[in-house]
């Protein structure tokens, strides 16, 4: 008798461990996150993850995200690309299919975007990109989206302030990286508008990624009698590139840069030598107000430093997802979840985003225009202007 009345214990408490864990997963909102935490550039996950851990910890420590009168609490699935093509295609499937996740965040950079995007749209996951402004990471994929601008915005924003701020200026050098497809895309849309300005492009210089000797190509600029450089490079490769030109005799000529210099660790690694320089961005964390100064003062004080821009579109890009399940509610079925919460971001209108309002068009693009910052004395991207 004590036997049965044990053995019926062991089942109750078995049954109720199993009615405990599935509540539990019925109640948790799961979310991943393709970033690189490895690699050549971990700030930019970094960055990704601070934004993500800080939504978060707010939302948990309140009760969980409020979908259709019913809470669930967050859970935040990072796996790290190491900013690797076939990392992001493999991240995006452990995601997908092992984790279960309703949508991804991520991969930041047009190089694991592209590939990553693919993943997703083929396995019907929607995907919101934070940092990837290559046309191709949306393009004819309707469950992929962007929270920042497209390069065919950024480079003629770039070559109009440009020929704004330094009217003298009619020659101009581009160093760009050949094996990524943001810089390469970029180099190129540079170049077309800056010509079909009336300037001429003195040298359209390539590297590889792995490269951090610029002295041939730099020479070769400088000898060109180049008025500007243009670097649509990301800020590791940045850093190297501004004390190699001061030590070949750029002086005092100025250079001009995309949003892929906007890390918090711009201004160290190049020991403070890009300060003056200009470069295109989607926000401007010096002199921020409302919402976005919420955020950075959140952010400084939960990690010590000022966050960049990948953070802050990463944070944007949460609370997009969030919004969209918050309309569409949860039924549990996976597959229609996924397919509400792409429906619902591609009606979203005027979503009040820390790095301004959005409303996408059929690609999953946002209509927002480039805000030009400037690496003032104290190395904060001060705001300039937007175009």
């Amino acid at each position: 008798m004590r036997k049965i009345t044990l053995i019926k214990g062991v089942l109750l408490a078995s049954l109720l461990c199993m009615f405990s864990a599935a509540c539990s997963k019925e109640q948790t909102i799961k979310i991943g996150f393709s970033i690189p935490l490895t690699g050549d550039s971990p700030k930019i996950g970094e960055g990704a993850k601070y934004s993500g851990e800080l939504i978060k910890k707010a939302i948990n420590e309140a009760g969980g995200l409020e979908v259709k009168g019913k809470k669930y609490l967050l859970d935040f699935i990072y796996v790290d690309n190491e900013l690797k093509p076939e990392s992001a295609v493999q991240a995006g499937l452990r995601l997908i299919e092992q984790d279960k996740v309703l949508a991804i965040v991520g991969p930041c950079g047009s190089g694991r975007a592209i590939p990553g995007g693919q993943v997703a749209n083929e396995n019907r996951t929607p995907m919101v990109s934070p940092w990837a402004t290559n046309p191709a990471v949306t393009l004819n994929r309707p469950y992929v989206f962007r929270a920042c601008i497209l390069d065919p915005v950024q480079a003629p924003a770039a070559v109009k302030f440009a020929q704004k701020e330094f009217p003298s200026i009619t020659t101009a050098a581009i160093l760009y990286n050949m094996e990524d497809d943001y810089s390469k895309g970029l180099a190129g849309y540079f170049r077309d508008n800056w010509e079909k300005m009336g300037g001429t492009i003195t040298n359209f210089e390539s590297f590889g990624q792995k490269d951090q000797d610029f002295a041939v190509q730099l020479t070769r600029i400088i000898n060109s009698g180049a008025e500007l450089l243009y670097l649509p490079d990301y800020y590791n490769h940045v850093a190297l590139i501004v004390s190699q030109a001061n030590d070949l005799g750029w002086g005092d000529k100025p250079v001009l840069g995309s949003d892929s210099w906007g890390s918090a660790d711009l201004w160290s690694l190049s020991k403070g030598l890009v300060k003056g320089y200009y470069f295109t961005t989607h926000y401007a964390a010096a002199g921020a107000v409302g919402s976005t100064k919420e955020f950075i003062d959140a952010y400084k004080a939960a990690y010590g430093y000022v966050p960049d821009d990948v953070a802050a579109l990463t944070y944007d890009s949460v609370n997009i997802i969030l919004e969209a399940i918050k309309n569409a509610g949860i039924t549990g079925d996976l597959t229609k979840d996924r397919e509400a919460i792409k429906n619902t971001i591609a009606a979203m209108k005027d979503f009040p985003g820390i790095t301004g309002t959005m409303t996408f068009d059929a690609n999953g693009d946002p209509a927002k225009p480039a805000v030009v910052v400037k690496v003032n004395d104290a190395g904060e991207f001060e705001y300039v202007t937007s175009l």
